[in-house]
């Protein structure tokens, strides 16, 4: 492998924060690799909504930069501290910068062996979105059979893990679409209340007449701006707001007395990184989401799979919100 290390490779890179169309497919030198990182060759590669806010500036990055944070491949090199531990052919998911290539550099820390029933497609969809899915219901808010739970915007790719995971462990789900067709999506995922937000901005009453006027105990929200009051108003006594995300921009500054006029409720921002510090907590939250996966509990029911000189279509198809399940990227095929 010492002769691919000096070769180029494929890869969106963001030259200056703005659009979609900022994303650049160039030609950019395959990273060397550290003592304790593998070279992954990129089979499928996902797409998040983390990923525009680092186009766009929201998150600063240091340009020029490539994108992206996940992607699922074979390892083709490795460091000379890892040799005992992985070795080139092995299958593997990561979650870790600059994916949006034909090959990333990624530390070990950072790597999940895929068990062999597993495809790429799903490793890709489930690695980002599942780690974030996992952590809200197993750490943010410990989600129990007892408990209703309300998840906005169900049928994006981390709305859809959510529903499933919260359906293993036995919730109630309450989640919001757009559209009928993604209502439909939903409940096949096993939803127990579907409400169109379009049609019924004001969700929160809808919430409150499901759960018999009490309210649900946890509000899973990555849409931001436009649900934040509404999933605010939604919870019970003492319930817990979990913001994941921005999707239709950030929330406002919020007044504390808002959250005791409402019932001493609890607000969190959390984010996927402090839940993976410890050693091993990344490789021992996919033991068990890749096992869901195996064992058909956990699907990858509906995707979009474009070609990585499209990422700047990507990007739009995400932000329309229009989209349903998980956006994938395909690199091209390598070339001698």
């Amino acid at each position: 492998m010492s002769s691919l290390l000096t070769k180029t490779m494929k890869a969106i890179r963001l030259h200056a924060p703005g659009g979609p169309r900022q994303l650049v497919f160039e030609d950019v030198a395959v990273p060397s690799v550290k003592s304790n990182e593998v070279l992954v060759q990129n089979e499928v590669i996902g797409v998040n909504f983390i990923d525009t806010y680092h186009r766009t500036g929201l998150y600063k990055l240091e340009l020029p930069a490539t994108l992206g944070r996940e992607a699922a491949g074979k390892v083709v090199a490795v460091g000379d501290a890892l040799k005992s531990q992985l070795k080139v052919g092995d299958r593997v998911t990561y979650f870790s910068p600059a994916s949006y290539a034909q090959f990333t550099a990624v530390p070990e820390s950072s790597v999940f062996c895929l068990p062999p029933t597993v495809d790429y497609e799903s490793a890709a969809a489930y690695t980002l979105q599942g780690l974030t899915a996992h952590y809200l219901v197993r750490s943010t808010f410990k989600l129990e059979s007892k408990h209703t739970c309300l998840i906005q915007a169900g049928a994006g790719g981390l709305g859809q893990a959510l529903i499933q995971m919260a359906k293993i462990i036995g919730a109630k789900v309450i989640t919001t679409v757009s559209t009928p067709e993604k209502e439909a999506l939903v409940r096949s995922l096993g939803a127990d209340h579907v409400i169109n937000y379009k049609d019924l901005p004001e969700f929160s009453s809808k919430v409150r007449e499901l759960t018999g006027g009490k309210g649900v105990d946890v509000v899973y929200d990555g849409v931001g701006a436009s649900t934040w009051f509404q999933s605010l108003k939604s919870l019970r006594t003492l319930g817990c707001l979990c913001l994941v995300g921005n999707a239709s921009g950030p929330v406002p500054a919020i007044d504390p007395l808002l959250l005791s006029a409402n019932g001493s409720l609890f607000i969190t921002r959390p984010t996927l990184v402090d839940y993976l510090r410890e050693p091993g907590e990344m490789q021992q939250r996919c033991t068990e989401i890749f096992q869901w996966i195996a064992d058909g509990k956990l699907t990858l029911s509906s995707k979009t799979v474009l070609p990585l000189d499209s990422a700047s279509q990507a990007h739009e198809i995400l932000e329309s919100r229009q989209s349903a399940g998980k956006i994938l990227l395909q690199p091209p095929a390598l070339t001698n």
